[in-house]
């Protein structure tokens, strides 16, 4: 037998014996290369490549050839170098390739298997190729025929069929959504759940959920099997880091599914993550810090789901909720986040929200602002206020919240410069005065907080605390009804940004600013009359009432303002110089009853007072 450094000589020869078919010497020969590859795959490749040989591969790799599995091996071996990957292609030997697999010899099988994912391993070229010579649905097919067999070699071969199906698809979306059409995804499942002693071939089960899982149509497949349950079950057996991580990875993706969550959540998930962080909460090892992050997070992606969470929420008595409930006094900042995180997901229901609040969460929740308000961690800070915000929502926890101190317990925040928290804040703030008259009293005539509020009416950045900034100024008027309020308001410059909001593209936000103004109208008018016209009041609701889009809430609270509006003598002026009559009287055979009914009534103020 020739030695391998005579390369160019055996590449000489089996140009030879590969026309004339002389078996022997040929295996001889492939022999050599395979020698060859494995001392230096990289120059023997290129070798390979330079000689010309890859095209007579072609007309080798015949089902009935003893030499077969040999030349698959060989494509295998040269196809690991990314640029033998399009000459493999263009050389013809994807055809032939696919067509072996079709062959009944195991060996030849596990070969082609891995010749042809290789070529496709990060080659569009290779997948193209695979893809129009139909080699998708033959591999499913075998894993669908060959999945119950447990020996060894079945399951190497097993392996190398989902790695090539890996190769085939990764983050190719297209490729990935035909695997699932092709049904690869119950196929999966039932090979994790039969090899699962089987390392390599439950780690190749487990890439391949990971990618798949990425994509959103796989998830109705992966709800109608039993994923969750096998997933559980081979989590609790691992013992390593990666491999747990490995599983996190499957699942945080799979997660995101509602139906999902729950099937998780009766598989027994939650126990398993629970032990991790009573495992883990002490560590200061990175991996177990990692793992304590990851655990916790995909506690709170559980409760996202509104069947799961109802069921571990167990009424309020349930475990679970005890456990997460104890996180929240914890020292561990990861802990703190998640438990507010999970209280703000349990508070998503109003009966769970009383209980809670019945049940002395808000204190614990001040507790955990209060240890955050100096060396201030956001993510934590915008939890807890996040949480506070959804329990304030019953009515019934209004009054409990505010004589329980939460308003003062929020306002420390005032001075944070983080727009999450500012938004969080503003929420909870807003949620509390809902027609609670005494506390928005006291709210609206805190000078600095009023100060505060007009500033950020004006974060042109954050959309979201500018929104909320005007709701909560106009929330404070509205709520408390109070000359008090609306005077700090008009002497911190409030009035424009209310007149501002009166012209949001949000209907809600309109109408909350038309009511604010029209009580300011009826309370202050004097002290407001100057801000309000160099805010160009009068002009808007010209604009507001001829606009055939205003919603007829907007037409009709539109019109009490310019009522209220006639006792000022400029703003009556102002009134009379833009033609109002036309506009209102149009409106008198408005299809709603009530816009229809006020514009009769303002059409007499009008013609009264002109």
């Amino acid at each position: 037998m020739q030695r391998p450094d005579n390369l160019s000589d055996t590449l000489k020869k089996l140009k030879i014996t590969a026309v004339d078919r002389t078996e022997d010497s040929l295996e001889g020969c492939l022999d050599c290369l395979l020698q060859a590859l494995a001392q230096n795959n990289m120059e023997t490749s290129e070798k390979i490549q330079g000689s010309g040989i890859l095209q007579l591969f072609a007309s080798l790799l015949i089902p009935q050839s003893s030499c077969t599995a040999k030349v698959a091996n060989i494509i295998a071996e040269v196809a690991k170098n990314e640029f033998m990957r399009i000459p493999c292609v263009d050389a013809g030997l994807i055809s032939p390739l696919v067509q072996l697999l079709t062959s009944k010899d195991q060996e030849v099988l596990l070969q082609t298997g891995r010749a042809l994912g290789n070529i496709c391993y990060d080659s569009h070229e290779g997948r193209s190729a695979v893809d129009q010579a139909g080699g998708a649905q033959i591999v499913i097919d075998h894993l669908r025929s060959l999945c119950s067999i447990t020996d060894p070699a079945n399951e190497k071969l097993l392996t190398v069929f989902c790695g090539m199906l890996m190769n085939y698809s990764n983050e190719n979306d297209s490729l990935q959504a035909q695997l699932i059409n092709m049904g690869v995804i119950p196929t999966l499942v039932k090979l994790l759940g039969i090899h699962c002693q089987n390392a390599a071939l439950t780690e190749m089960c487990l890439v391949a959920f990971g990618n798949l899982a990425e994509l959103e149509s796989s998830k109705e497949q992966f709800a109608s099997t039993n994923i969750a349950e096998e997933l559980v079950k081979l989590f609790k057996k691992q013992i390593e880091h990666d491999k747990r991580e490995m599983i996190f990875e499957v699942l945080a993706p799979l997660a995101e599914n509602d139906a999902i969550k729950l099937q998780l959540v009766e598989a027994g998930l939650v126990e398993c993550l629970l032990e991790i962080v009573q495992q883990k909460v002490d560590s200061d090892k990175e991996d177990d810090i990692a793992e304590l992050k990851t655990a916790s997070d995909l506690m709170v992606l559980l409760l996202l789901g509104d069947e799961s969470m109802q069921k571990l929420f167990e009424g309020g008595k349930g475990n679970v909720f005890q456990r997460v409930l104890s996180w929240i006094p914890s020292n561990n900042h990861q802990l703190q986040l998640a438990g507010a995180l999970a209280i703000a997901n349990f508070a998503r229901n109003d009966g769970n929200c009383i209980h809670m609040v019945d049940n002395g969460i808000v204190e614990k929740l001040m507790d955990l602002l209060d240890r955050h308000v100096e060396d201030g961690n956001v993510t934590v800070q915008h939890a807890a206020l996040s949480a506070l915000r959804n329990l304030a929502i019953p009515v019934v926890n209004k009054a409990k919240m505010l004589s329980a101190g939460v308003t003062e317990a929020v306002l420390k925040f005032l001075k944070s410069e983080m727009p999450p928290v500012q938004f969080k804040l503003l929420g909870t703030l807003r949620m509390l005065i809902d027609a609670q008259a005494e506390a928005a009293e006291q709210l609206g005539k805190n000078v600095k907080l009023v100060e505060r509020l007009v500033e950020w009416c004006e974060a042109k950045d954050h959309a979201g605390v500018m929104g909320e900034s005007n709701r909560l100024l106009s929330a404070l008027i509205r709520h408390s009804k109070s000359k008090d309020v609306i005077k700090t308001i008009v002497q911190s410059g409030g009035i424009k940004h209310l007149v501002t909001m009166a012209t949001s593209e949000h209907v809600i936000m309109q109408n909350e600013a038309l009511v604010a103004l029209a009580l300011i109208a009826a309370l202050e008018l004097g002290t407001a009359e100057k801000d309000l016209e160099s805010a160009k009041l009068v002009q808007i609701l010209h604009r507001l009432l001829a606009d055939e889009r205003s919603a007829p809430e907007i037409k009709y609270n539109s019109m009490v303002l310019i009522c209220a509006l006639m006792g000022s003598e400029s703003l009556h002026k102002e009134v009379q110089d833009l033609a109002f009559l036309d506009v209102v009287s149009k409106l008198r055979s408005h299809e709603n009853k009530s816009v229809a009914q006020q514009a009769s009534l303002t059409e007499q103020r009008l013609t009264v007072d002109s």
